[in-house]
């Protein structure tokens, strides 16, 4: 019994730091990202990221996870399925990067809010695991409070009523959330039977090869040749910075954890995209914000316990 509680303590643990991390790392991503989308076109953008990151994961899986690639071609299901998600990703990375370049790293980030109750009734249709922590009155509470203290965050941030784009990158950001919320449903139907690392090798490699191809049919392929090469390079190391984190950490939680414990993690990437575009970018954060951030916080931890109890 007792190697059982410490058996949980530790599992607990490292699922903090697993949060922890995630929510840190991704928070520093969004001012990248809305760095790469100021200076590339989106096609040029996503194929140059998403195949920098592709090329690093099948060099991990070649080292590693070669058995899972036979398992991929003997289950032509299965292999529709990683495809369908390539291509999901692509959708949402287009709108992603323009709804990006639309509004603010900030504004970008918050909108994470509206992925919550899409994802969440979503997910417990399909998965009884995910029906009972949507069903549990602390995550309800949890989720409510930390809703509210986000509503609180994005509607005090001066930078959302200055952007004069901000309905039409709203519009691409409720498009976006909502394709991620499919796309991950399919990640959590096959994250049992391979690889993580497999799962984002396929993904990044097949969304990097739709937007080169668009990249080269509209012609915007040639505007990276008038691009200076520190500027590549960046893009190179943001896609391997990206694809890390906001693939393969995220696959991997939505695997341990599942859907639902996923998105209530997004409700905390306001905080850090907040604190690192403040140093960065020179957005503000105002005392509403920071009220905001706080009922966040509890409502994610009071929540995410919830879930870690059931």
């Amino acid at each position: 019994m007792i190697q059982g509680l410490i058996s949980i303590s530790n599992r607990a643990n490292n699922d903090h730091f697993l949060f922890s991390a995630y929510v840190v790392l991704i928070g520093l991503g969004f001012p990248i990202l809305r760095y790469a989308s100021l200076n590339f076109d989106t096609l040029n953008n996503n194929a140059v990221r998403f195949l920098s990151g592709g090329a690093l994961f099948l060099f991990l899986i070649a080292l590693k996870h070669r058995s899972d690639i036979r398992k991929i071609l003997h289950d032509p299901i299965l292999a529709v399925k990683l495809l369908l998600v390539g291509v999901l990703m692509t959708a949402n990375m287009y709108f992603f990067m323009n709804g990006m370049q639309l509004t603010t790293a900030l504004t970008g980030s918050v909108f994470c809010i509206l992925a919550l109750p899409i994802a969440t009734i979503m997910a417990a249709f399909f998965y009884s695991d995910e029906r009972r922590k949507a069903k549990d009155i602390r995550f309800i509470s949890g989720s409510t409070l930390a809703i509210a203290g986000s509503l609180i965050f994005i509607f005090s941030a001066a930078q959302t009523a200055a952007s004069e784009n901000f309905v039409l990158g709203s519009f691409f950001w409720t498009i976006a959330i909502t394709i991620a919320a499919i796309q991950n449903l399919l990640v959590k139907s096959i994250s049992h039977r391979i690889h993580t690392m497999v799962i984002c090798a396929s993904t990044a490699t097949i969304a990097g090869l739709i937007n080169l191809a668009l990249a080269i049919y509209s012609g915007k392929i040639h505007q990276l040749a008038d691009t200076s090469t520190s500027l590549i390079v960046f893009l190179l190391l943001a896609g391997m910075y990206g694809m890390v984190t906001g693939m393969l950490m995220a696959f991997h939680i939505i695997k341990k954890s599942g859907v639902i414990t996923f998105n209530m993690l997004q409700l905390l990437v306001p905080i850090a995209t907040a604190v690192v575009a403040y140093f960065t970018l020179g957005e503000t954060i105002t005392l509403i914000q920071a009220l905001g951030a706080s009922i966040v916080i509890f409502g994610c931890r009071y929540s995410l316990k919830a879930n870690q109890s059931l």
